[in-house]
Protein backbone atom coordinates (compact mmCIF):
# COMPACT_ATOMS: atom_id res chain seq x y z
CA UNK A 1 0.00 0.00 0.00
CA UNK A 2 1.61 3.24 -1.15
CA UNK A 3 1.06 6.43 0.81
CA UNK A 4 -0.35 9.41 -1.10
CA UNK A 5 -0.53 13.14 -0.51
CA UNK A 6 -4.21 12.68 0.36
CA UNK A 7 -3.24 10.18 3.08
CA UNK A 8 -0.77 12.67 4.54
CA UNK A 9 -3.29 15.51 4.41
CA UNK A 10 -5.81 13.29 6.22
CA UNK A 11 -3.18 12.51 8.85
CA UNK A 12 -2.56 16.23 9.30
CA UNK A 13 -6.25 16.65 10.10
CA UNK A 14 -6.15 13.85 12.68
CA UNK A 15 -3.09 15.11 14.54
CA UNK A 16 -4.08 18.78 14.43
CA UNK A 17 -4.39 20.10 17.97
CA UNK A 18 -2.52 17.10 19.36
CA UNK A 19 0.90 17.32 17.68
CA UNK A 20 2.94 20.52 17.63
CA UNK A 21 3.33 22.33 14.32
CA UNK A 22 7.02 22.90 14.80
CA UNK A 23 8.40 26.19 13.45
CA UNK A 24 11.01 26.89 10.81
CA UNK A 25 14.18 28.39 12.27
CA UNK A 26 16.97 30.18 10.45
CA UNK A 27 20.52 30.89 11.57
CA UNK A 28 22.53 33.63 9.81
CA UNK A 29 25.71 31.95 11.08
CA UNK A 30 24.80 28.62 9.49
CA UNK A 31 23.69 30.30 6.27
CA UNK A 32 26.99 32.17 6.05
CA UNK A 33 29.04 29.05 6.75
CA UNK A 34 27.31 26.99 4.09
CA UNK A 35 26.59 29.68 1.51
CA UNK A 36 22.95 28.61 1.42
CA UNK A 37 19.65 29.41 3.09
CA UNK A 38 18.90 26.67 5.62
CA UNK A 39 15.36 26.45 6.96
CA UNK A 40 15.54 24.25 10.05
CA UNK A 41 12.55 22.13 11.06
CA UNK A 42 13.24 21.34 14.75
CA UNK A 43 11.24 18.22 15.59
CA UNK A 44 13.21 18.38 18.82
CA UNK A 45 10.33 20.66 19.88
CA UNK A 46 7.66 18.08 19.02
CA UNK A 47 5.78 16.25 21.77
CA UNK A 48 8.05 13.52 23.23
CA UNK A 49 10.96 15.45 21.71
CA UNK A 50 10.82 13.76 18.30
CA UNK A 51 8.78 13.48 15.10
CA UNK A 52 7.64 9.97 16.06
CA UNK A 53 4.57 11.25 17.90
CA UNK A 54 3.02 12.27 14.58
CA UNK A 55 2.89 8.78 13.13
CA UNK A 56 2.06 7.10 16.41
CA UNK A 57 -0.98 9.29 17.05
CA UNK A 58 -2.18 8.96 13.47
CA UNK A 59 -2.02 5.17 13.80
CA UNK A 60 -3.58 4.81 17.25
CA UNK A 61 -6.41 7.30 16.80
CA UNK A 62 -7.80 5.10 14.02
CA UNK A 63 -8.13 2.00 16.23
CA UNK A 64 -11.68 0.97 17.10
CA UNK A 65 -13.07 0.65 20.62
CA UNK A 66 -12.29 -3.05 21.01
CA UNK A 67 -8.72 -2.57 19.81
CA UNK A 68 -8.23 0.33 22.19
CA UNK A 69 -9.38 -1.83 25.09
CA UNK A 70 -6.83 -4.54 24.25
CA UNK A 71 -4.07 -2.01 23.65
CA UNK A 72 -0.95 -1.83 21.53
CA UNK A 73 2.57 -3.25 21.43
CA UNK A 74 5.56 -1.54 19.86
CA UNK A 75 9.30 -2.17 19.64
CA UNK A 76 11.72 0.71 19.65
CA UNK A 77 15.04 1.99 20.98
CA UNK A 78 13.33 5.11 22.22
CA UNK A 79 11.54 7.76 20.17
CA UNK A 80 8.85 5.56 18.64
CA UNK A 81 8.46 4.06 22.11
CA UNK A 82 7.75 7.46 23.59
CA UNK A 83 5.47 8.46 20.72
CA UNK A 84 3.33 5.35 21.07
CA UNK A 85 3.31 5.60 24.87
CA UNK A 86 2.05 9.19 24.84
CA UNK A 87 -0.48 8.58 22.07
CA UNK A 88 -1.82 5.57 24.00
CA UNK A 89 -2.03 7.64 27.18
CA UNK A 90 -3.93 10.43 25.43
CA UNK A 91 -6.35 7.92 23.89
CA UNK A 92 -6.80 5.92 27.10
CA UNK A 93 -5.37 2.60 26.01
CA UNK A 94 -2.66 0.30 27.44
CA UNK A 95 0.71 0.10 25.73
CA UNK A 96 3.63 -2.33 26.00
CA UNK A 97 6.98 -1.26 24.54
CA UNK A 98 9.77 -3.72 23.77
CA UNK A 99 13.04 -1.80 24.24
CA UNK A 100 16.71 -2.87 24.10
CA UNK A 101 18.33 -3.23 27.49
CA UNK A 102 20.97 -0.68 26.46
CA UNK A 103 18.52 1.95 25.23
CA UNK A 104 19.31 5.49 26.45
CA UNK A 105 18.09 5.80 30.04
CA UNK A 106 16.25 9.05 29.31
CA UNK A 107 14.17 7.36 26.60
CA UNK A 108 13.29 4.43 28.86
CA UNK A 109 12.35 6.75 31.73
CA UNK A 110 10.21 8.94 29.50
CA UNK A 111 8.42 5.93 28.01
CA UNK A 112 7.52 4.68 31.48
CA UNK A 113 6.46 8.19 32.52
CA UNK A 114 3.85 8.19 29.76
CA UNK A 115 2.33 5.11 31.38
CA UNK A 116 3.64 2.35 29.14
CA UNK A 117 4.90 -1.02 30.32
CA UNK A 118 8.50 -1.60 29.18
CA UNK A 119 9.86 -5.06 28.34
CA UNK A 120 13.63 -5.20 27.79
CA UNK A 121 15.54 -7.46 25.40
CA UNK A 122 19.16 -8.02 24.32
CA UNK A 123 19.51 -6.44 20.87
CA UNK A 124 22.50 -8.66 20.04
CA UNK A 125 20.91 -12.02 20.86
CA UNK A 126 17.11 -11.61 20.88
CA UNK A 127 14.51 -10.81 18.21
CA UNK A 128 12.41 -7.80 19.20
CA UNK A 129 9.82 -8.49 16.50
CA UNK A 130 9.26 -12.01 17.81
CA UNK A 131 9.00 -10.75 21.39
CA UNK A 132 6.47 -8.08 20.43
CA UNK A 133 4.50 -10.59 18.37
CA UNK A 134 4.27 -13.02 21.29
CA UNK A 135 3.04 -10.27 23.63
CA UNK A 136 0.47 -9.16 21.07
CA UNK A 137 -0.87 -12.70 20.66
CA UNK A 138 -1.10 -13.22 24.41
CA UNK A 139 -2.97 -9.97 25.00
CA UNK A 140 -4.85 -9.60 21.75
CA UNK A 141 -3.05 -6.30 21.23
CA UNK A 142 -2.24 -4.48 17.99
CA UNK A 143 1.41 -4.30 16.94
CA UNK A 144 2.43 -0.77 15.93
CA UNK A 145 5.56 -0.86 13.75
CA UNK A 146 8.11 1.91 13.99
CA UNK A 147 8.09 2.74 10.28
CA UNK A 148 6.73 0.01 7.98
CA UNK A 149 3.07 0.96 8.28
CA UNK A 150 1.09 3.19 5.93
CA UNK A 151 -0.56 5.15 8.76
CA UNK A 152 2.80 5.71 10.47
CA UNK A 153 4.37 6.89 7.20
CA UNK A 154 1.44 9.23 6.53
CA UNK A 155 1.76 10.73 10.00
CA UNK A 156 5.48 11.33 9.58
CA UNK A 157 4.75 12.88 6.18
CA UNK A 158 3.08 15.81 7.90
CA UNK A 159 6.62 17.08 8.56
CA UNK A 160 7.04 17.56 4.80
CA UNK A 161 3.59 19.07 4.42
CA UNK A 162 4.43 21.71 7.02
CA UNK A 163 7.87 22.34 5.55
CA UNK A 164 6.51 23.29 2.14
CA UNK A 165 3.68 25.44 3.48
CA UNK A 166 5.92 27.21 6.00
CA UNK A 167 8.61 27.90 3.39
CA UNK A 168 6.00 29.38 1.08
CA UNK A 169 4.72 31.52 3.93
CA UNK A 170 8.23 32.96 4.04
CA UNK A 171 7.99 33.67 0.32
CA UNK A 172 10.33 30.93 -0.85
CA UNK A 173 10.40 27.47 -2.41
CA UNK A 174 12.56 24.56 -1.29
CA UNK A 175 15.34 23.63 -3.69
CA UNK A 176 16.31 20.70 -1.47
CA UNK A 177 15.17 18.98 1.72
CA UNK A 178 17.27 16.77 3.98
CA UNK A 179 16.04 14.26 6.55
CA UNK A 180 17.59 11.41 8.55
CA UNK A 181 17.02 7.85 7.31
CA UNK A 182 16.66 4.82 9.55
CA UNK A 183 13.88 2.47 8.54
CA UNK A 184 12.67 5.16 6.16
CA UNK A 185 9.32 6.19 7.64
CA UNK A 186 10.20 9.86 8.06
CA UNK A 187 12.02 10.06 4.73
CA UNK A 188 9.29 8.22 2.82
CA UNK A 189 6.45 10.29 4.24
CA UNK A 190 8.25 13.63 4.11
CA UNK A 191 9.55 13.05 0.59
CA UNK A 192 6.13 11.95 -0.67
CA UNK A 193 4.55 15.12 0.68
CA UNK A 194 7.26 17.45 -0.58
CA UNK A 195 7.59 15.93 -4.04
CA UNK A 196 3.79 15.97 -4.45
CA UNK A 197 3.62 19.69 -3.64
CA UNK A 198 6.99 20.74 -5.05
CA UNK A 199 8.18 18.26 -7.72
CA UNK A 200 11.48 20.07 -8.39
CA UNK A 201 12.66 19.86 -4.77
CA UNK A 202 15.60 17.46 -4.43
CA UNK A 203 15.24 14.98 -1.56
CA UNK A 204 18.41 13.98 0.28
CA UNK A 205 18.69 11.48 3.11
CA UNK A 206 21.41 11.12 5.73
CA UNK A 207 22.36 7.97 7.62
CA UNK A 208 25.22 6.78 9.84
CA UNK A 209 28.29 4.89 8.68
CA UNK A 210 27.93 1.17 9.22
CA UNK A 211 24.16 1.44 8.83
CA UNK A 212 23.97 2.70 5.24
CA UNK A 213 21.31 0.21 4.17
CA UNK A 214 19.26 2.92 2.42
CA UNK A 215 22.22 3.98 0.30
CA UNK A 216 23.11 0.40 -0.59
CA UNK A 217 19.49 -0.43 -1.38
CA UNK A 218 19.07 2.55 -3.70
CA UNK A 219 22.35 1.78 -5.43
CA UNK A 220 21.37 -1.86 -6.06
CA UNK A 221 17.73 -1.21 -6.83
CA UNK A 222 16.53 -3.66 -4.18
CA UNK A 223 16.22 -3.81 -0.40
CA UNK A 224 19.54 -4.65 1.21
CA UNK A 225 19.79 -6.02 4.75
CA UNK A 226 23.13 -5.26 6.37
CA UNK A 227 24.88 -7.10 9.17
CA UNK A 228 26.40 -4.34 11.31
CA UNK A 229 29.89 -5.01 12.61
CA UNK A 230 29.81 -2.15 15.11
CA UNK A 231 27.49 0.17 17.01
CA UNK A 232 26.79 3.75 15.97
CA UNK A 233 26.48 6.89 18.04
CA UNK A 234 23.12 7.21 16.26
CA UNK A 235 21.17 4.59 18.23
CA UNK A 236 17.88 5.74 16.70
CA UNK A 237 19.10 4.91 13.17
CA UNK A 238 20.53 1.44 13.78
CA UNK A 239 18.16 -0.35 11.41
CA UNK A 240 19.45 -3.23 9.28
CA UNK A 241 17.15 -2.47 6.34
CA UNK A 242 14.55 -0.08 5.01
CA UNK A 243 10.93 -1.21 5.11
CA UNK A 244 8.89 -3.10 2.56
CA UNK A 245 6.62 -0.05 2.28
CA UNK A 246 9.23 2.66 2.74
CA UNK A 247 11.78 1.48 0.17
CA UNK A 248 9.60 1.98 -2.95
CA UNK A 249 8.80 5.49 -1.71
CA UNK A 250 12.50 6.21 -1.31
CA UNK A 251 13.19 4.87 -4.80
CA UNK A 252 10.57 7.19 -6.24
CA UNK A 253 11.62 10.36 -4.45
CA UNK A 254 15.19 10.39 -3.11
CA UNK A 255 18.03 11.87 -5.16
CA UNK A 256 20.97 11.16 -2.85
CA UNK A 257 21.97 9.69 0.51
CA UNK A 258 24.85 11.14 2.55
CA UNK A 259 26.67 8.91 5.05
CA UNK A 260 28.27 10.44 8.15
CA UNK A 261 30.56 8.98 10.80
CA UNK A 262 30.39 9.37 14.58
CA UNK A 263 32.95 12.17 14.65
CA UNK A 264 30.94 14.20 12.14
CA UNK A 265 27.73 13.56 14.09
CA UNK A 266 29.37 14.68 17.33
CA UNK A 267 30.66 17.85 15.67
CA UNK A 268 27.15 18.63 14.43
CA UNK A 269 25.74 18.11 17.93
CA UNK A 270 28.28 20.59 19.28
CA UNK A 271 27.45 23.05 16.50
CA UNK A 272 23.74 22.66 17.22
CA UNK A 273 24.29 23.43 20.89
CA UNK A 274 26.91 26.18 20.61
CA UNK A 275 25.65 28.03 17.53
CA UNK A 276 22.01 27.09 16.96
CA UNK A 277 21.24 26.78 20.70
CA UNK A 278 19.45 23.47 20.11
CA UNK A 279 19.87 20.11 21.81
CA UNK A 280 19.76 17.46 19.09
CA UNK A 281 20.30 13.74 19.55
CA UNK A 282 22.81 11.87 17.35
CA UNK A 283 20.24 10.28 15.05
CA UNK A 284 18.41 13.58 14.70
CA UNK A 285 21.42 15.63 13.65
CA UNK A 286 22.77 13.53 10.74
CA UNK A 287 21.42 15.92 8.10
CA UNK A 288 23.23 18.85 9.69
CA UNK A 289 26.33 16.67 10.04
CA UNK A 290 26.24 15.93 6.33
CA UNK A 291 25.97 19.63 5.48
CA UNK A 292 28.76 20.70 7.82
CA UNK A 293 31.04 17.91 6.56
CA UNK A 294 30.52 18.95 2.93
CA UNK A 295 28.80 15.70 2.00
CA UNK A 296 25.80 17.23 0.23
CA UNK A 297 26.51 18.47 -3.28
CA UNK A 298 25.01 21.51 -4.95
CA UNK A 299 23.90 23.51 -1.94
CA UNK A 300 25.47 26.86 -2.83
CA UNK A 301 22.84 29.58 -3.15
CA UNK A 302 20.02 27.09 -2.60
CA UNK A 303 17.14 27.13 -0.12
CA UNK A 304 17.26 23.92 1.90
CA UNK A 305 14.81 22.45 4.37
CA UNK A 306 16.64 20.59 7.15
CA UNK A 307 14.81 18.25 9.52
CA UNK A 308 16.36 17.81 12.96
CA UNK A 309 14.29 14.79 13.91
CA UNK A 310 14.76 14.45 17.67
CA UNK A 311 16.38 15.78 20.82
CA UNK A 312 16.26 12.87 23.27
CA UNK A 313 19.96 12.49 24.00
CA UNK A 314 21.25 10.90 27.18
CA UNK A 315 22.65 13.70 29.40
CA UNK A 316 25.90 11.85 30.13
CA UNK A 317 26.49 11.16 26.44
CA UNK A 318 25.68 14.76 25.55
CA UNK A 319 28.18 15.99 28.13
CA UNK A 320 30.85 13.74 26.64
CA UNK A 321 30.10 15.03 23.17
CA UNK A 322 30.26 18.66 24.28
CA UNK A 323 33.62 17.98 25.97
CA UNK A 324 34.96 16.66 22.68
CA UNK A 325 35.28 13.06 23.81
CA UNK A 326 33.72 11.78 20.58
Amino acid sequence: MSVTLADIQAAAGRIKGHAVETPLLESPALNDRLGARILIKPETLQRVGAFKFRGAYNRLVQLDGDQRTRGVVAFSSGNHAQGVALAAQLLGMPAVIVMPADAPAIKVANTKAYGAEVVHYDRMTEDRIAIAGAIARDRGAVVVPAYDDAHIIAGQGTVGLELVHQARALGTELDMAITPVGGGGLMAGTATAIKSLSPTTLMVGAEPAGYDDALQSLQRGERVTIKPATRSLCDALETPSTGILTFPALQATVSAIAVVNDAEVAEAMRYGFNILKLVVEPGGVVGLAALLAGKVDGIEGRTIGLVLSGGNVDPDLFSQVLRGEY
